[in-house]
């Protein structure tokens, strides 16, 4: 039912501002926990229309002004913010402000860059105001009916703001997908992993796709009944599981398979960029997702692909596989292998990061929260939620006995997928540098020693010897005498 107040009644425990899909979905949920809620949009237009097609479903308040929607809010108040990332978010922050009180809440559910949410917290606590970074994951029906939240800001927040989140969450095992994460942007930099590792699923998936077309000239129908038996085992997750789905849809206006009328040039609204701009900064290797991204942008590289085409010879030889099953199960175990090295890398990040900004993150626990809800739910997220369990300061995911089983046993089948991918001319970006990353963490000794001997002899950058301890120098334009340095 719709409830209609005063602009001076207090009665709505949270309110949402920004009635887009994915704010009135999360209005919704709440409402449909027995919350009511505030509405409010910078156009009235909106929030009549939500109000039109779901006001019976719960208890709504909706306002048209900014002091009524705010005026309409037990306190403390809870104010989530649905709207565009960047300054439309600085707008409708400035615009609540002159209403709230000092101890008010506001999160922020929107793809913010963490360096701004960092930036907002610290302005507002200044000020005495709560502000909260929630990463929400779960499109639109996740929004609806239990998406993965990652909430950052204060710990005091979480108390008075974490029940009520962690009541329109997901739920698997009877845990709810959301916990406090750490403070200021914690929230929003693990949804900004969260992402890139998506990128790097997506790819991957794409790339298993293609390499099922090409090696077996299979078409899309048959390709869907393959990653729906993937998504029965090992594999299964909602991605292979809407992957599944597209193969097998059908374009009404042609006839054709829906895959093969889309333009094959990849979105992206800023997150992977995000991703690997910060591991940049931290050093962090995360290869799959940088490959992932960067695929994405060669994708649309329309000029580029247009001035290659029929120009830049491949020398590729023609795919005859002999064995059509094996040939399968290989590409099963690269894909697997591969997902694996995309999350590790990714829980590397977040590692890096909570050290670099004193967040104390629990790795463990965000393995938790995005087995459901979230676009990167998957059966092996509890396996991982497991190797964090038995070593919460693991180094490496990959070397946890169990992945260091599971993807050790794949390597040959991977091995042989990206060979023979290179040989026949397919791109597998991800693939290629998943196994490259893999063979260089555990190779006994890298190249990397001659890159320092460059570097050491160009720019006297110095080098440290494997017989001693020190910083050395060889003077390589004198009599090359090593001195210390």
């Amino acid at each position: 039912m719709t409830t209609h107040l005063t602009s001076t009644t207090a009665t709505a425990q949270v309110g949402v501002l920004g009635m887009g899909v994915m704010g009135s979905n999360l209005a919704r949920n709440f409402a449909s926990r027995g919350y009511t809620v505030a509405l409010y949009n910078r156009s009235r237009g909106r929030t009549d229309v939500v109000m039109a097609a779901h006001g019976s479903e719960g208890d709504f308040v909706p306002s048209f002004t900014v002091e009524d929607f705010v005026a309409s809010l037990e306190r403390p108040r809870r104010v989530v913010l649905m709207v565009v990332a960047g300054p439309a978010t600085d707008a409708a922050i400035a615009s609540l402000l002159p209403h709230l009180e000092p101890g008010d809440i506001i999160v922020d559910g929107g793809n913010s860059h963490f360096p701004d949410t960092r930036r907002r917290e610290a302005d507002l606590r200044a000020k005495g105001f709560h502000f909260v970074g929630a990463g929400i994951s779960g499109g639109e029906e996740g929004a609806l009916k239990g998406p993965s939240i990652m909430p950052g800001g204060p710990a005091e927040s979480y108390a008075v703001l974490g029940p009520m989140l962690e009541s329109i969450a997901a739920v698997v095992d009877g845990v709810p997908c959301c916990t406090h994460v750490g403070p200021d942007g914690a929230g929003h930099f693990v949804k900004m992993v969260h992402n890139g590792i998506e990128y790097a699923d997506m790819q991957l998936i794409a790339e298993a796709y293609e390499l099922l077309r090409q090696g077996l000239g299979a078409t899309p129908a048959e390709i869907s009944a393959i990653f729906a038996e993937w998504n029965t085992g090992d594999l299964e997750s909602f991605l292979i599981e809407v992957t599944a789905e597209v193969l097998a849809h059908v374009d009404a206006e042609t006839g054709q398979p829906f895959v093969d009328v889309v333009v094959d040039q990849a979105g992206q609204k800023g997150t992977g960029r995000w991703t690997v701009q910060n591991a940049l900064d931290l050093g962090v290797p995360i290869t799959g997702i940088a490959e992932a991204t960067f695929a994405r942008a060669l994708s649309s590289s329309v000029p580029q692909r247009e001035a290659a085409r029929g120009v830049l010879p491949g020398h590729a030889g023609t795919w005859q596989v002999e064995d059509r099953a094996a040939f399968v199960e290989d590409i099963r175990q690269a894909l697997y292998a591969s997902k694996v090295v995309a999350y590790s890398q990714g829980f590397d990040q977040i590692a890096a990061a909570s050290a670099e900004y004193g967040w104390n993150i629990d790795r463990g626990a965000m393995a938790r929260i995005w087995r459901g809800g979230c676009i990167i739910r998957a059966r092996f997220l509890n396996r991982i939620t497991e190797a964090y369990e038995r070593d919460p300061d693991l180094a490496l995911l990959l070397a946890d006995p169990y992945f260091a089983v599971a993807v050790g046993s794949g390597v040959p089948a991977w091995r042989r997928i990206v060979a023979q991918a290179a040989l026949n001319g397919v791109a597998t970006p991800a693939f290629a540098s998943s196994l490259s990353y893999y063979d260089g963490l555990r190779a006994e000794r890298t190249s990397a020693a001659i890159i320092q001997g460059q570097r050491d002899l160009f720019g006297a950058h110095t080098y440290q010897r494997v017989d001693k301890p020190g910083i050395f120098h060889t003077l390589w334009s004198g009599d090359r005498s090593e001195v210390g340095a």
